[in-house]
């Protein structure tokens, strides 16, 4: 038996032992960005393609706490790892199934990081439109009752337990740490990208360059977030209707017709 299969496989897994350090840095630390993990910088030093212009905003979306640069080299990594397993699997398949999954697997591992982000930006935006009317009512609580805004943001994000609720805890204490607070709020911008947050941080940039009251903006603000989640619930009740239509009559019909069938065959019996 040769052993270039088994120095293959054994060289994926090593690929693939870094690479699985760094899907850690996929996950989201409102906090700020992590350390590169020896292994990613390691890969990273021989050569990892140059990012995409977007990738930066995409992990921001997603929650993630990884640099541009881990990023580009655990795609590299996954797709060496990839590639490695492929080989020492190709050549027992019959065909151009060989070929085509050295051809696959490499690809397929290079955009695995473009995949898990996309997924993980769809859920948070669902998460955090989701908590937004109770953390806007939480915040017109607190500015009503004479808190500032600094103070009024720190209060609604201890009270909360969702993603929305860390960024603003974030948001607090990045101003304590001495942040400005349009660099801040930038930040908040670019890893909440929903509308209803994007009008939250308008209304606190208002604020602070003009002094508008933040009352009436916040009252307004969740007034119409608490519209458009009852809209949504609306669409998915709608769009639940034709599925469990359907399968009704996928599998009811048929099985109530098979009883009677069998009921009918048992009395001609």
């Amino acid at each position: 038996m040769s052993a270039a299969p088994l120095l293959a496989g054994l060289a994926a897994a090593a690929a693939v032992g870094a690479a699985s350090d760094g899907l850690a840095l996929l996950r989201g630390r409102p906090g700020g960005r992590t350390r590169s993990l020896p292994r990613l910088r390691l890969a990273g030093r021989f050569g990892a393609p140059a990012a995409p212009r977007d990738l930066a905003a995409r992990i921001d979306a997603a929650g993630g706490s990884a640099a541009v640069e881990d990023v580009m080299a655990l795609k590299c990594c996954l797709a060496a790892g990839a590639l490695l397993a492929a080989l020492a699997c190709s050549a027992a398949l019959p065909g151009r199934l060989g070929t085509l999954l050295l051809v696959a697997a490499p690809a397929s591992g290079f955009v695995l990081p473009d995949v898990v982000l996309a997924r993980r930006a769809r859920l948070r935006a669902m998460l955090l439109r989701a908590e937004a009317p109770d953390v806007l009512d939480r915040l017109r609580l607190a500015v009503d009752a004479g808190l500032s805004p600094a103070r009024a943001i720190d209060e609604a994000g201890r009270h909360g337990r969702g993603p929305l609720a860390l960024e603003l805890r974030a948001l607090a204490a990045a101003a304590e740490l001495g942040m400005p607070r349009a660099q801040a709020l930038e930040r908040l911008r670019r890893r909440c990208p929903p509308a209803e947050i994007q009008a939250l941080s308008a209304a606190l940039t208002r604020a602070d360059r003009h002094g508008a009251p933040l009352g009436p903006a916040l009252a307004a603000l969740a007034e119409a977030a608490r519209a458009e989640r009852g809209r949504r619930i609306h669409e998915r009740a709608q769009r639940a209707a034709p599925k469990i239509q359907l399968v009704v009559a996928v599998l009811l019909v048929p099985a109530a017709l098979l009883l009677v069938a069998a009921a009918m065959l048992t009395g001609l019996r």
